[in-house]
């Protein structure tokens, strides 16, 4: 399933649409050309730290945890500067998410400054997700196989099947398995 899909199932993409006065479908869109990037960006965080996965969870909890997905769940607006951080953390300079956004654009049609404003939202939705399949705290979805986050993350980003077909594979410009990289080269804001 993708995560698309398990945001969908779970409220996310509609509180968005809701408080962003789109549609749903806009919402799915908008998701469908964001999310690659925020998964490429955690992807990243775990091969560039010498923690490893093991530092990815701590860092899903240093981002506010499962509390990020409940906090867009909930009724009242979304406090976006939690998701700023989760971007900051993960892309490192607002440079990237803009390109991100200006990407994801071109991609589905959708304006930038909409998609501008759905990406913090859709950060804290993914890192609350992923801290709940880390604490077992999101009982409706079933956890991809794969074992602990390393399996969740991998499947996240690979699709179904690993056959290339996921989401990352859509922002992938050189085919490396990490659009993220592709990305921040667009930017000129490469990391070593």
């Amino acid at each position: 399933m993708q995560i698309t899909d398990i945001l969908a199932q779970m409220g996310g993409l509609q509180s968005m649409a809701r408080e962003l006065g789109v549609s749903e479908t806009q919402a799915a869109s908008g998701a469908e050309a964001l999310v690659p990037a925020i998964l490429g960006g955690f992807k990243r965080q775990t091969q560039s730290q010498s923690t490893g996965l093991a530092g990815l969870g701590g860092l899903l909890g240093q981002l506010g945890g499962g509390d990020l997905l409940d906090d867009v769940l909930a009724p009242q607006p979304t406090n976006v500067s939690r998701g700023n951080d989760v971007l900051g953390q993960i892309f490192g300079t607002k440079d990237v998410s803009r390109a991100v956004a200006q990407k994801a654009a071109s991609q589905s049609g959708l304006e930038p400054s909409l998609l501008k404003k759905m990406l913090p939202m859709l950060a804290m939705l993914v890192t609350g997700y992923m801290a709940k399949q880390q604490g077992g705290g999101v009982a409706a979805q079933p956890a991809p196989t794969g074992g602990g986050l390393g399996g969740l993350l991998g499947s996240l980003l690979g699709g179904k099947g690993g056959d290339g077909s996921g989401l990352a594979s859509m922002l992938d410009l050189n085919g490396d398995g990490n659009p993220l990289d592709d990305i921040l080269r667009l930017v000129g804001k490469g990391r070593p």
